[in-house]
């Protein structure tokens, strides 16, 4: 695949991205009439338009750890120097997916900046406003033609090797970040895609979300005020209005679940549970909710330290460096491939 090369398309007022098939405008409305007729909404939608990503930069503003828990702080400080030192290459790729608004992988940017790496940058996610956001982020500490944003959806994509190698020399070591996002997806459904697109010189840096205390579902249901709060329930609920839904059609529920496709873990989810009947149209299909019926809006697994090295391990992907809040309820995961 021939390399993207910014330069023929930089302008100092235009940030070049390249958006992959999978959020092709058709492609993402098919997939949007196939989870509202499942009742099972993809999260790719809550950060679908300019006010749902604004909204969601609000929320993580007011809510993340990161942004302020001293201890979660140093957690990240910690493995970023880590990485830092022990990835022996002085030029390095940093493929961010789910980059959201960049904060964390600006942070690492500068890390490896201090310790004289060179590092080229592409912030991939579902959303354009998101990967133009931490494209500004990350030029704090790089320059224009360092920064090689990508539209795609993940859980859409079979040639994401393929993706980043256009990006990217094939010789440099990629360091991959998945800050934030494997609570939520499916296990099997996201992590053989990202062990694919790692070469045996490369790495992968992740952060979930952790239960604390020694009984599982205890830790999971202390966490769950965490997500039923006001700021997450209007995010969530502006999908619906979005499409037309109104507030006195039902009410959002949150509930820690043991789904049977992921028997040993829990996750809480959140259900927008009908009070009456609605029609919703989209161009020219139409959907009945009737009343009682259930749509599911998100969920988030979470996970123990140990319980996420076994399933990292089923999929081929070794911890090497793990560091853990003293809350106990986030981590971040240094792996390579086993």
């Amino acid at each position: 695949m021939k390399r993207f090369d910014p330069s023929a398309a930089s302008h100092p007022k235009t940030i070049p991205v390249l958006i992959h098939e999978s959020q092709f405008p058709e492609n993402v409305r098919q997939e949007l009439l196939k989870n509202l007729e499942a009742r099972r909404i993809n999260h790719k939608f809550h950060y679908d338009s300019i006010r749902q990503t604004a909204r969601w930069l609000a929320l993580h503003e007011l809510l993340s750890p990161f942004r302020h828990d001293p201890d979660c702080r140093r957690i990240y400080d910690e493995s970023f120097s880590f990485i830092a030192q022990t990835i022996s290459s002085p030029r390095l790729f940093v493929a961010s997916i789910g980059c959201g608004g960049g904060q964390k992988d600006t942070h690492l940017l500068r890390r490896l900046r201090a310790e004289g790496k060179r590092a080229i940058y592409a912030p991939v996610d579902v959303s354009t406003a998101m990967v133009v956001a931490a494209t500004q982020s990350a030029q704090t500490v790089l320059s224009r033609n360092d920064c090689h944003p990508v539209v795609l959806d993940l859980g859409m994509t079979d040639d994401l090797a393929d993706i980043l190698s256009s990006v990217s020399d094939d010789d440099t070591p990629r360091l991959l970040t998945f800050f934030g996002m494997i609570p939520n997806f499916e296990p099997r459904s996201v992590l053989p895609r990202l062990a694919a697109a790692l070469r045996q010189n490369d790495w992968l840096t992740l952060s979930a979300n952790l239960s604390p205390g020694p009984d599982y579902r205890t830790g999971t249901e202390f966490v769950l005020p965490q997500y039923d709060n006001p700021p997450t329930r209007e995010w969530l609920a502006t999908f619906l209005y979005d499409l037309g839904f109104e507030r006195d059609d039902g009410r959002l529920r949150f509930e820690v679940e043991n789904p049977p496709e992921a028997a040993d873990l829990f996750r809480i989810a959140a259900y927008f549970d009908l009070a009456r009947d609605r029609v919703i149209r989209v161009d020219a299909s139409e959907f009945h909710f009737q009343c009682g019926e259930s749509i599911r809006l998100f969920f988030s697994f979470r996970y123990t330290p140990d319980r996420l090295r076994s399933v990292l391990e089923n999929f081929g992907l070794n911890v090497i460096d793990a560091r853990i809040s003293k809350s106990q309820e986030e981590g971040v995961f240094v792996c390579r491939r086993a």
